[in-house]
């Protein structure tokens, strides 16, 4: 699939904007995280992962139960409840957002060959959702790798 040529923005506030969107540490990353951490968990954040031909930067990695967690934003992974396709400059956006959804298409199909398991959430799913679900995903992992004993984490402690 080629890549159509990136065109002129139309609309100087919008490229502005559109340019300070972060590729990391975006908000629902970091509460994401921050939940994870007050759980005791540690993971790396960013971590580059090379499968086969595919090189990935998952959001969150717990490399020892090989989990690879990414929250997409609806805008650029095509959310079904939220995503949408700009007005302006459709003959480039609409081909940009698909490659995008192909791609994290493969990336989720070579982790899986890799042996890994892959977590996708929406930045708008609420943060204990997704918690939970990476909190399965390491009991599920470290109950099948009996060098880290078949005891599932203990729920979290909350402050008063």
């Amino acid at each position: 699939m080629s890549a159509v040529p990136y065109p002129l923005p139309l609309d100087a506030s919008v490229s502005k904007r559109m340019s300070r969107n972060p590729r990391r540490d975006t908000r629902p990353e970091r509460e994401v995280r921050s939940q994870l951490h007050a759980r005791g968990l540690r993971f790396r954040v960013d971590f580059p992962l090379d499968v086969g031909d595919v090189r990935v930067r998952p959001d969150v990695v717990f490399t020892l139960w090989r989990i690879a967690i990414f929250i997409d934003g609806c805008f650029w992974h095509g959310c079904p409840e939220h995503g949408n396709t700009p007005n302006r400059n459709r003959d480039y956006w609409i081909p940009k957002l698909r490659r995008n959804v192909e791609r994290d298409k493969t990336v989720d199909s070579a982790l899986f060959l890799s042996g890994w398991v892959v977590i996708r959430a929406w930045e708008h799913e609420p943060v204990q959702g997704v918690v939970a679900q990476v909190v399965a995903a390491i009991n599920t992992q470290r109950c099948a790798d009996n060098r880290h004993g078949s005891t599932p984490m203990p729920a979290p402690r909350h402050r008063r």
